[in-house]
């Protein structure tokens, strides 16, 4: 399981990614949102969980370690970008 810490960085940066359009509330802020977490978690969209993206998605592509690298990297640059 992808090891997200809740930070809501990815949530709140949605303009980086033509994907995500439909969520933007129109400030790049996902309209789910809720402080740090998802109001709808349990019928989240497919693109928001990680898990199932890969298999539906990746997997022919990449293995699910360089999968979680490249997400925890994009992660880790949209925190230094907060601070």
């Amino acid at each position: 399981m992808f090891p997200c810490d809740q930070c809501g960085e990815c949530c709140r940066n949605l303009q980086m990614s033509e994907l995500y359009k439909e969520l933007d509330r129109g400030d790049g802020v996902c309209k789910f949102l809720d402080g740090n977490l998802c109001s709808i978690y349990q019928t989240r969209p497919l693109l928001c969980r990680i898990d199932e993206s890969y298999d539906c998605f990746f997997k022919d592509s990449m293995t699910r370690e360089e999968f979680y690298r490249a997400n925890l990297q994009v992660c880790s640059e949209l925190k230094r970008k907060h601070i």
